[in-house]
């Protein structure tokens, strides 16, 4: 069945936090949940599983492990063992889990700000410092690393760097010149190194993501990356995502921290992510040419729409970081602006740091 992304579902009669979080006339723009039907392999899979009507607890099969191997094999040039594979019910509680694993109360984590909410909170959340890096807005509005900050940023009680990559929110993708100074940087200072790559399928114009632990042994050897299916193929209410963590030390240290706090998948996100990374190659090369046809035309609206306000193209993600500072918006508070004048619902931007 061919994918038909221009088809409307409604979802406001659904428990949709999405679409159920503001008034109906509101447009919720505010979260990263497309409201495109899951692939079809997908939702097959699922119906298959449910039809089976016994719903226990899931023990984690090869093949699980083998698809996530080979498919990082074929789409990033990272060969790793299926043993490195831990399976988790989201991407944030892996990084709270490498924060609680590898620093102690008092020590710092380092973080690029603007920075997705959940991570400007994890540190705070084991009692750790947060050691900020900004990152540098360019005169294209794009967005690029300070290397002063970010080393400035580095204190004696910093263990972990919490790298998010793409960049939530400002849809950069790091280059491979970034990713080695940031590694050379953390290896020489000791750090272990948590990437959240949970946008990493979603690139666009070609680009190629590099997983930072692929870069060198070493590398590998002081990294937890971290992805999902969740963001590519529409999963996120199935929670099941995974951590990739080839160094047995680490792993072993890792996995640790999670006991009696962090349990295992549950039986439908199991089915439905394998299924994903199986069989959802072909809808993810054709959601990928529509979400890049509408970044290109949000882009344009906003430059040829809104006086003022400023965007550069996300080179990665389905999110677009609006900078509306010169706009002159009352009160200074565009959020606000945006919801009340234009039933449009956004993030502030001030909770991203």
């Amino acid at each position: 069945m061919a994918d038909d992304f221009d088809r409307v579902i409604e979802r406001r009669r659904t428990e949709s936090s999405k679409w159920r979080k503001f008034e109906p006339d509101v447009l919720p723009l505010w979260v990263a949940d497309m409201d495109f039907p899951a692939p079809e392999p997908v939702i097959r899979a699922l119906r298959e599983r449910v039809e089976h009507g016994v719903f226990g607890y899931v023990l984690e099969q090869p093949e699980f492990h083998e698809v996530v191997v080979d498919r990082l094999r074929k789409r990033y040039g990272w060969h790793v063992s299926p043993e490195a594979i831990v399976l988790l019910p989201g991407v944030i509680p892996g990084f709270n889990l490498a924060c609680r694993a590898f620093a102690a109360p008092g020590d710092g984590v380092l973080i690029h700000v603007p920075a997705y909410p959940p991570i400007l909170r994890c540190p705070g959340n084991s009692g750790l410092s947060r050691d900020e890096a900004p990152l540098a807005r360019r005169p294209d509005g794009r967005y690029a690393v300070d290397w002063e900050a970010f080393e400035g940023a580095i204190t004696e009680r910093t263990r972990v760097f919490l790298l998010c990559n793409p960049q939530n929110p400002t849809g950069r993708m790091f280059a491979r010149e970034d990713l080695t100074r940031m590694a050379e940087i953390c290896l020489g200072r000791g750090l272990v190194i948590c990437a959240d790559e949970i946008h990493c399928d979603l690139a666009f114009e070609g680009r190629q993501h590099i997983p930072i632990a692929s870069l060198a042994p070493e590398v590998e050897a002081r990294t937890i990356t971290l992805m999902a299916p969740s963001k590519t193929y529409n999963l996120a209410g199935l929670k099941c995502s995974i951590a990739v963590i080839p160094e047995p030390g680490l792993r072993e240290k890792f996995v640790a921290a999670r006991v009696d706090l962090v349990q295992t998948v549950n039986v439908l996100g199991y089915t439905a992510a394998l299924a994903a990374y199986r069989d959802g190659g072909p809808w993810l090369e054709a959601v990928l040419r529509y979400l890049e046809a509408n970044r290109d035309f949000a882009v344009q609206y906003v430059r040829a729409q809104l006086p003022g306000c400023a965007v550069a193209p996300p080179e990665a993600t389905y999110l677009a970081w609006i900078d509306c500072r010169g706009a002159g918006i009352p009160g200074g508070d565009p959020y606000t602006f945006f919801l009340e004048e234009g039933r449009v619902a956004l993030n502030d931007g001030r909770t991203f740091g």
